[in-house]
């Protein structure tokens, strides 16, 4: 079975799209093989014939498959809500079982596959399921994205306190700036977050004026291979 990651986040808009194109770029410029899978993207606009999300197009670059939109996204949704309230709106209705059958048939031996969740980790993901349940079905390790801002902390160590109680791997934590940074707050939670959780800090990533066109050093520091094959 192939390996993965899977990447959430503490919060919608903390930069899952952004560190997951990144991770893509990385691989492939150490020549692994990766594949790119956003089951479900919601707020998509209607270009080439179909509704095609900013984070799908992100993910298909950074994978070098342009063009192959419906299989890095199967599910696309013009109303910027939660994915069920999404789906209700065009009269569709998501499976988790669905979901998660689209994930893997995006694997392929020998590779990697980088899974990036929807908003947070609770964000309901079906009618009854939330990313965390997806989390739970897949069983890979988990990349949290964090925003580097006043209330890193909380959201951060609540994400990691709801994984951790469902027994999840955690590989470690990505520390967005999504803002230049500024205030005491910026200065000290990257340390006290070190202090405070019990998994690693994988990177910190200086805030970028537009997308990265290549990998980022940070996150090109980090053994994106080994912890995705890594088992537990």
């Amino acid at each position: 079975m192939m390996a993965g990651l899977l990447f959430t986040g503490t919060d919608t808009g903390v930069g899952k799209t952004f560190v997951t194109a990144a991770v893509a770029r990385t691989l492939r410029q150490q020549g692994r093989p990766v594949r790119v899978c956003k089951p479900v993207a919601t707020g998509a606009a209607w270009r080439e014939g179909r509704w095609l999300s900013d984070d799908t197009r992100l993910l298909a670059e950074a994978a070098g498959v342009v063009g192959e939109w419906d299989r890095v996204t199967p599910w696309s949704f013009p109303d910027a809500v939660a994915p069920p309230v999404a789906a209700r709106r065009q009269g569709k209705t998501l499976t988790l079982e669905e979901v998660v059958e689209a994930v893997r048939a995006r694997e392929q031996a020998d590779g990697v596959l980088l899974v990036e969740g929807i908003g947070g980790f609770l964000c309901p993901l079906t009618e009854r399921e939330t990313v965390a349940d997806l989390a739970v079905a897949l069983q890979w390790p988990l990349v949290v994205v964090a925003r580097r801002s006043l209330g890193t902390l909380n959201h951060t160590l609540l994400t990691l306190e709801a994984a951790q109680a469902r027994h999840l791997r955690v590989a470690g934590v990505v520390v967005n700036e999504t803002l230049p940074p500024g205030g005491l707050a910026d200065e000290t939670n990257v340390e006290e977050l070190k202090q405070r959780m019990t998994v690693p800090l994988l990177a910190v990533i200086p805030y970028q004026a537009g997308p990265a066109a290549a990998a980022l050093p940070s996150v090109a520091a980090v053994d994106w291979w080994r912890l995705a094959k890594t088992n537990p």
